[in-house]
């Protein structure tokens, strides 16, 4: 009776360790875990124990100027010093995620939310959907909440930074002398006191000002012609001699050696800077890509075919010294306003221009 007893408590105590090594084995799933040894059940595509982000702005079909997608910061749910980047999707009404607009960023430590600019194309003035989730390698937390929101109708100034697509039918800038805007295409400056002025309200020290250019070529009458210029304000006195004078240039038809590309450049220091002048043959119906980029000691212009990426048919780069470019106020234009050699040296006329932006930070992807 007694031996009985001995083999029913021992085949007990042996049943109670295997079922406590069997939870002691138990292991989280995904990074995060309690260490209670408890296993959670995750929902379907989650793999990262952590708490939802929070959409902030913009919501409810809100139309921001500029577009900046706010949310607030997760967290794991066991583990709290988990180090998160944030994986944010954009998609149309009908709930088709928009090429390139699924963007992984990693946020600032030190704020309390985490932001995205989007750089993708998306359609001017249409309602869009969004969404944000916590991720940590090939983990990922779940989805936020979807927010609504209308994309900005296109165009606007805002600090030193100016977006203007052009290809909606109107400007972001000041339009002076006729300018026709062709649907589907951009702006065309038609005659040589044609431009669009752009007042930055802060000036741009060190950026880029860029813009895809078609139809203005060496066989528009023109000689010393601009095709964008830059110049201090706010009487807009002589652009030839202006003390923070830039000048992207291309010679027309007038000048003894036409399709001549170069720039100048005036730091406010009296010196002129000139980049190398090179003739160029364009087609009147190709599109280029026209960049002038500048920082404390250098400046550079560069054009390319078709697009941002195309091949490079000009590039030029100038030593500008140890003055800073600091136009107050800061001016730019599409052309150029008249100065002291006459209508025949100011916009190159014929050009059409779209797409154009001008920052400190990485161009954007535009929708054309």
């Amino acid at each position: 009776m007694y031996q009985n007893r001995f083999v029913l408590c021992s085949a007990a105590a042996v049943l109670a360790l295997a079922i406590a090594c069997s939870k002691a084995s138990e292991t989280p799933t995904s990074p995060g875990g309690s260490g209670g040894g408890a296993t959670e059940v995750l929902p379907e595509g989650v793999t990262l124990k952590a708490t939802a982000p929070t959409v902030i702005s913009p919501m409810n079909g809100a139309q921001p100027e500029s577009l900046t997608l706010v949310a607030s910061k997760a967290e794991g749910k066991f583990n709290k010093n988990l180090k998160l980047s944030y994986q944010f999707q954009i998609a149309t009404d009908s709930g088709q995620v928009v090429s390139g607009c699924t963007q992984t960023v990693d946020p600032d430590p030190g704020a309390a939310n985490v932001t995205y600019n989007p750089s993708c194309g998306l359609e001017f003035d249409a309602p869009h959907k969004w969404k944000v989730r916590a991720r940590q390698g090939d983990f990922v937390g779940p989805w936020s909440a979807e927010a609504s929101f209308r994309t900005p109708s296109g165009g606007y100034i805002k600090g030193n930074e100016v977006f203007d697509p052009l290809t909606n039918g109107k400007t972001a800038g000041e339009i002076s002398g006729p300018v026709q805007f062709i649907p589907g295409e951009g702006a065309q400056l038609q005659a040589h006191h044609s431009f669009i002025r752009y007042r930055l309200p802060v000036n741009l020290q060190g950026g880029e000002f860029s813009m895809m250019i078609k139809g203005a070529d060496e066989g528009s009458p023109g000689d010393k012609s601009k095709v964008f210029s830059m110049q201090e304000g706010p009487d807009e006195g002589d652009i030839t001699d202006d003390d923070y004078r830039m000048t992207a240039e291309l010679r027309g038809a007038n000048y003894g050696a036409p399709g001549s590309v170069t720039f100048r450049i005036i730091c406010g220091d009296g010196e002129s800077r000139d980049g190398d002048r090179r003739q160029v043959n364009f087609s009147s119906s190709r599109w280029y890509f026209w960049r002038f980029s500048w920082q404390t000691g250098s400046a550079r212009l560069e054009v390319k075919v078709d697009s941002p990426t195309g091949s490079t048919i000009y590039e030029s780069s100038e030593h500008t010294g140890s003055h800073p470019y600091r136009p107050d106020p800061h001016y730019m234009y599409l052309g150029a306003p008249i100065g002291r050699a006459g209508a025949i040296d100011a916009t190159l006329p014929g050009g059409i221009y779209k797409n154009v932006w001008a920052s400190s930070r990485p161009r954007p992807n535009f929708p054309n």
